[in-house]
C-alpha cells in the first residue's frame, strides 16, 4: 500500500520530497569547508561549462588531491586495503527478527523504497512493483551469508539515473543505472580504498560532493514543486518536514513528509469539494 501511495502521489509532494535531497546530503557543509569545499565546487562549476556529465567526478577527484596534497592520505599505506571475504552462517533468532530486522524493514521502506518508488514517478517512470519487491526481497536473502545488506530500490541514487542530466531523452536514461550497476562492481572490490580516502576526508565532505551532485535534481524537482500556485504550499511542506531530519516511531523524515504533504493535499480537496 505504502508504494501504491507514493506512485500515485502528487506531483508537489512528490518533488518537495526530491527538493530536501541536497539538504540532507550535506550541501550546506560546504560552508563550512572552505578549503576543501570552494576547490571541489569552483572544479564542479568549470566543468559544468567544459564537460557537463563529468562534473561531478571532476568535484570529487579535485578533494581527493585536495586531501593528498595536505597529508590526509598519510596513513593510507598501512591500512589493509584487500576486501577480506568471510562467511556468516545464518541462525534463525527471534529476538533479533524482532529487535534488529522489524527496524531496519521500516527504515529500508520508508527512507528509500518509498521515495525511490516516488522519485522514479516523479520522472515519469512507473517501476513495476511486484517484481522489484520479489527481486530486491530475493537478493536480500541470498547475500545476507556473505555479508550482503538489503537490497532496495534506490531514492537518491533514482534522482541521479532518472532525471535529465542522466539523458535528455527519457527512454535513454537506464544507460546511467547499468553504468552505476556497473561502477558498483568495479568498485565493490576496492572498497577498502574508497573506505580509506572517504576516512581521511575532513567531516562531511564526501556528504557536501553528494549534495553537489543533486544540485540539477534539486533545481528541477524545485520547479516543478512550486510552479503550480495552487499546490505550492504542498511542496514547500513536503520539503520542509523532510529536510528537518524528524524522525517519529523509529520511521524516517522522508516518509512522514510524503504523510504531511499528502495530507494537506487532502485536506485542501476535500474543504474545495465542500465549498463547490
Amino acid at each position: 500500500t505504502g508504494y501504491r501511495t507514493a506512485a500515485l502521489s502528487s506531483n508537489p509532494a512528490v518533488h518537495g520530497l526530491i527538493d530536501s535531497a541536497p539538504r540532507l546530503f550535506g550541501l550546506p557543509l560546504l560552508v563550512n569547508l572552505p578549503a576543501f569545499g570552494i576547490v571541489a565546487f569552483i572544479t564542479w562549476l568549470l566543468m559544468l561549462r567544459l564537460a557537463r556529465r563529468w562534473a561531478v567526478p571532476a568535484a570529487l577527484a579535485a578533494a581527493v588531491v585536495v586531501i593528498a596534497v595536505t597529508g590526509g592520505l598519510g596513513d593510507l599505506p598501512g591500512t589493509p586495503l584487500a576486501p577480506v571475504f568471510t562467511w556468516t552462517n545464518p541462525t534463525f533468532d527471534v529476538t533479533a527478527m524482532v529487535a534488529i530486522g522489524l527496524p531496519l524493514y521500516l527504515v529500508t521502506m520508508t527512507g528509500q523504497n518509498i521515495p525511490g518508488v516516488a522519485v522514479l514517478g516523479s520522472f515519469g517512470y512507473r517501476a513495476p512493483l511486484g517484481a522489484a519487491l520479489v527481486w530486491s526481497g530475493v537478493s536480500t536473502v541470498g547475500t545476507a551469508a556473505a555479508g550482503g545488506y538489503t537490497i532496495n530500490l534506490a531514492a537518491i541514487s533514482a534522482a541521479l539515473a532518472a532525471g535529465p542530466s542522466a539523458h535528455p531523452d527519457p527512454d535513454r536514461r537506464w544507460i546511467a543505472g547499468v553504468s552505476t550497476g556497473i561502477c558498483y562492481l568495479a568498485l565493490g572490490p576496492l572498497s577498502g580504498v574508497v573506505a580509506a580516502v572517504s576516512a581521511a576526508a575532513p567531516p562531511g565532505l564526501i556528504a557536501a560532493i553528494a549534495g553537489v551532485a543533486l544540485i540539477g535534481a534539486f533545481a528541477q524537482a524545485a520547479n516543478t514543486a512550486l510552479a503550480d500556485t495552487a499546490h505550492r504550499e504542498a511542496g514547500a511542506l513536503t520539503f520542509l518536514v523532510a529536510a528537518s531530519g524528524m524522525s517519529f516511531g523509529g520511521i524516517s523524515a522522508a516518509f512522514w513528509a510524503l504523510v504531511a504533504g499528502g495530507i494537506y493535499l487532502l485536506v485542501m480537496r476535500l474543504g474545495a469539494h465542500r465549498t463547490s
